[in-house]
């Protein structure tokens, strides 16, 4: 008697999940402006027809993994919060600091489409999408904590920072200028 293998269908979740990856992985390398969805779908394994079923547009798309991104940042975030054997804000910002910069060591796709969603930020659905994912980022790293503002300032503009020096290579270049800019922070 002949077996016949059973086509397993994945979910609408599931390959949206896989969508998101293959999305994540093409805005990081070309950005908002150089992606096209033909290539996510390419990408995916899905026809373009398809991913316009689970996205209806690029920026609806572009939008989905600036959420993504956000939402691991923040899962990255509490979990350092858990560890922390302290209530003083100082110490969960900087368990915090320290899961941020283990989280953009290696110029992953995190790291890369944060910085596109910055610049694509002049389209106004991805400028939502930006002002929405830090102003979730500061209410919580604000709850977490309990720091000052002028503490949760001085943590995103030194995250700010590395982004910029572990993006461009600072931190494998020993120059004056180097050296001053990554005096005092984490990087990996």
């Amino acid at each position: 008697m002949a077996t016949t293998k059973t086509r397993q269908l994945s979910t609408a979740d599931a390959r949206r999940g896989d969508v998101l990856t293959t999305a994540s992985r093409a805005f990081a390398a070309r950005g908002y402006y150089g992606t096209s969805t033909t290539e996510v779908a390419k990408g995916a394994g899905i026809s373009q027809s398809y991913l316009y079923r689970l996205f209806p547009d690029k920026e609806a798309l572009f939008v989905a993994v600036i959420d993504n991104c956000s939402r691991l940042i923040r899962e990255r975030l509490a979990e350092a919060v858990s560890t922390v054997g302290s209530a003083e804000p100082a110490a969960m910002l900087d368990a915090m600091g320290d899961a941020y910069a283990h989280l953009i060591a290696d110029r992953d796709d995190l790291l890369r489409v944060l910085m596109h969603a910055n610049c694509a930020a002049s389209e106004p659905a991805i400028r939502v999408a930006v002002q929405t994912m830090y102003a979730r980022l500061v209410e919580y790293v604000r709850s977490a904590s309990g720091a000052t503002d002028e503490s949760i300032q001085g943590f995103f503009a030194t995250g700010f920072l590395c982004n910029v020096v572990v993006s461009i290579g600072a931190t494998e270049t020993d120059a004056p200028w180097t050296r001053t800019l990554l005096a005092g922070i984490r990087h990996y």
